[in-house]
């Protein structure tokens, strides 16, 4: 059976009984969110520059978005385990949108923060509802179906950032996060009138109790999910730094402009459009180490030249290197999904994501006190030897 047999056999697969709509509704409010947090970082420049902010400032205002968007997932998990997961996800993508308004309306620092800070609990809502219906749904095929969720998250985050770029050139910066605002309104209402109104699932997490907490606990300890946190904290803070503060060092750097440093930003995202389906559904054949060491071999050597590269060309080869590791999301998210019992499904996958994120969450802060101090190419470097780290842990996870 050639490639495009395969790649037809499963989208008649995922569109099968009816579950098409679900699977477009849950995307395209994934791909929106993603896209609205990846815009902070084109606008970054704008909002150094009129509230005063150092690349260390800069890079925790980033990390405080990200760590809103960690906290949020361990209560959005538990939600999602006692009602309905279209509840849960609309709310996300409603608060997301009032949180935006307050951002635009900023005149302060401290509100930028703030409203930053709920940006991020709003969308921390999403993901966890995201994968225990997706799981529900396709059970056969969660590492697919996930892949094709997460590649329309790196299509809004390819597409968004550059239109709110030119809307940040062309009129404002709050322009560049104000289309927004109409745009996750509709997507709440679809995600209401599209997904089932499923009830509240027979969760072993009835209350938020010692024994519910402990029972929790020695369920993920069974399942060894320590040790993939582990991983999954030290992917996320490599993404997380990288992605944070990329367009800025492509500008004070290498000296790019701020258009030039959008388009390999969205580019970085691009590739993942076609890496996460393939991840995906490579980890339902071959599993989860086989697959995970080969989409982050790449970003090692990547991370590594970045500091020794020159030229928008070369810089887009580099970037397209690194860009693999978004594949990762993939698998992890579909190991963790596969590995959870069913009963404790959207709360074991919060601990284990806030766990991981709320950590991670600390890179963009720490890589821009790093940059602040003369050391931006360096930073890369440690990073190269960060997922170099990633690979070497990721041998020792079963290789089904």
């Amino acid at each position: 059976m050639g490639p495009l047999s395969s790649v037809r056999r499963e989208v008649a697969s995922l569109r099968s009984n009816g579950r098409g709509p679900v699977l477009l509704a849950v995307a395209g409010g994934w791909g929106t969110l993603l896209g609205a947090r990846m815009i902070y970082p084109v606008l970054l420049p704008y909002l150094r520059a009129e509230f005063g902010l150092s690349l260390t400032v800069a890079g925790f205002l980033v990390t405080v978005l990200w760590l809103g968007s960690a906290v949020g997932q361990l209560p959005g998990g538990i939600l999602a385990d006692r009602y309905s997961e279209r509840l849960v996800m609309t709310a996300g993508a409603a608060v997301v949108a009032l949180a935006l308004l307050v951002v635009i309306a900023a005149r302060t620092a401290i509100v930028l923060f703030l409203a930053t800070g709920l940006v991020g609990l709003g969308q921390s809502m999403y993901p966890i509802a995201r994968i225990t219906i997706l799981s529900d749904i396709y059970p056969d095929r969660i590492g697919s179906a996930l892949g094709v969720t997460m590649a329309t998250g790196d299509l809004g985050q390819t597409v968004l950032p550059p239109v709110a770029g030119a809307l940040a050139a062309a009129i404002a910066w709050r322009a560049g996060l104000g289309f927004l605002v109409p745009v996750l309104a509709v997507v709440a209402v679809v995600l209401w009138v599209t997904l089932p109104a499923r009830p509240s699932t027979d969760s072993a997490v009835d209350d938020l109790s010692v024994d519910s907490a402990r029972y929790v606990l020695g369920e993920l300890r069974r399942s060894n999910m320590a040790f993939i946190a582990f991983i999954l904290f030290l992917y996320i803070m490599i993404w997380q730094s990288f992605t944070g503060l990329y367009p800025t060092y492509l500008v004070d750097e290498k000296g790019l402009t701020s258009t030039q440093a959008g388009i390999l930003f969205s580019g970085f995202f691009a590739v993942g459009v076609v890496v996460k389906p393939v991840a995906g559904a490579a980890y339902d054949r071959i599993g989860v180490r086989l697959s995970l060491i080969v989409v982050l071999v790449g970003p090692i050597a990547g991370l590594g030249l970045l500091p020794v590269v020159e030229g928008f060309w070369p810089l887009a080869g580099v970037t397209a290197l690194v860009s693999t590791m978004l594949g990762s999301g993939a698998i992890t998210q579909s190991f963790l999904s596969d590995a959870i019992p069913a009963d404790i499904r959207g709360t074991g996958l919060g601990v284990v994501r806030t766990a991981a994120a709320t950590f991670g969450a600390l890179g963009p802060v720490l890589f821009g006190s790093i940059a602040d101090r003369g050391y931006f190419d360096e930073g890369y470097l440690l990073l190269a030897a960060i997922m170099a780290l990633v690979v070497l842990l990721t041998r020792r996870l079963p290789a089904e």
